[in-house]
C-alpha cells in the first residue's frame, strides 16, 4: 500500500482570523508499506495574498523570493499527483492539511477526490498511544515527537521538515494505524 505523509504550509496572518490562507509549500514523504520511496517538496506562488506577511515569513521561514519564484498551485499539484501515483493513502497531522487542500483545489476548479483517502495521524496517535494520557484535542506534532523521544529535525513549520518528522511517527506506529 502506498502512503503519502505530507504537510502543507499556507499564507497566514497573526491578527486576522478571517485571513484567506493559500498553500505555499507541499512537503511529502512517500512509502510503499514501510519502505521509504522518496520525497517531494515544492513552494507555490500564492494568488489571493501574493505578499507574505511578516508573521508568515517568521513562522515558516519561507521567503518572499521562495514563493515569487515558484509555480502556481495547479502546476505544483499536477507534479505532486504525478509523483504520488494512483491509489495512495494521504496522511497528515490532523485534518487541517486535507481541508486546506480541498479549499485550494476548489479555488482553482481542480478535482480533489484524491484527498478523501486520508488518515489523520494526529487522531490515530491519540487512539493508539496508551503509554501517556493524550489531551482530547490531541497533541501537536512536536509534542508527539517528545513523547516518543524522537528528535525534531529541520525547521518546524516547513512542509518538508514537518513531513519528515511526521513520517518518523508514522513508521513508529505503522502496524497500529487504522486504515
Amino acid at each position: 500500500m502506498r502512503f503519502i505523509v505530507f504537510d502543507l504550509e499556507a499564507t497566514c496572518d497573526e491578527n486576522h482570523p478571517g485571513f484567506d490562507n493559500e498553500i505555499i509549500e507541499i512537503g511529502a514523504v512517500q512509502f510503499e508499506d514501510k519502505v521509504r520511496i522518496g520525497t517531494f517538496d515544492s513552494f507555490i506562488k500564492p494568488k489571493v495574498n501574493p505578499i507574505l506577511t511578516p508573521f508568515c515569513k517568521k513562522l515558516t521561514s519561507i521567503t518572499q523570493q521562495d514563493v515569487d519564484r515558484a509555480d502556481s498551485f495547479p502546476t505544483v499539484l499536477k507534479k505532486f499527483l504525478e509523483w504520488t501515483g494512483n491509489h495512495a493513502v494521504f496522511c497528515s497531522w490532523g485534518f487541517y492539511d486535507k481541508k486546506q487542500m480541498i479549499k485550494d483545489c476548489t479555488r482553482y476548479g481542480l478535482n480533489y477526490n484524491f484527498i478523501y483517502n486520508h488518515i489523520s495521524l494526529k487522531h490515530q496517535f491519540h487512539k493508539v498511544h496508551i503509554a501517556h494520557p493524550v489531551p482530547s484535542r490531541g497533541v501537536g506534532m512536536e509534542a508527539a515527537l517528545r513523547m516518543l523521544n524522537l528528535p525534531l529535525i529541520g525547521t518546524h513549520h516547513r512542509g518538508i521538515d514537518d513531513a519528515e518528522n511526521i513520517a518518523k511517527i508514522f513508521l513508529k506506529y505503522y502496524d497500529s494505524w487504522i486504515v
